[in-house]
């Protein structure tokens, strides 16, 4: 995928109000890698409120050492925070391009997430 193109996908995503609309429309690309990436994605979010909190978590299994399937959940977002903080997860996530190269594509400027 070319710069430009990246940078009109990102806008677009960014217009978007949830995970899952942000998925399928990644899904329907026309880059196999990121259709692939976005398919696989689908059905893995889970929401839990945690220190009075609405957090957003991607839910996966990985073996263990004895081989065994073991869950995993990764703190992504708090609910109600912008949209483009999960494109950013995606793109680092499956391409390894910061999210700094992601807001910037955006028009917009980075800031970090404090976490306690």
């Amino acid at each position: 995928m070319q710069q430009e193109e990246f940078e009109i996908l990102v806008k677009e995503l960014a217009q978007l109000d949830a995970v899952s609309s942000i998925l399928e429309v990644l899904a329907n690309n026309e880059e196999p890698e990121v259709a692939e990436a976005a398919t696989a994605l689908i059905g893995h979010f889970s929401l839990a409120e945690i220190e009075g909190e609405k957090r957003i978590y991607h839910v996966f299994s990985q073996d263990n050492d004895q081989g065994e399937p073991e869950e995993f959940a990764e703190w992504v977002m708090n609910d109600g925070d912008e949209m483009l903080r999960f494109i950013a997860w995606f793109f680092y996530t499956t391409f390894e391009i910061t999210d700094k190269e992601t807001y910037l594509a955006a028009g917009c400027t980075y800031k970090p997430v404090k976490r306690s």
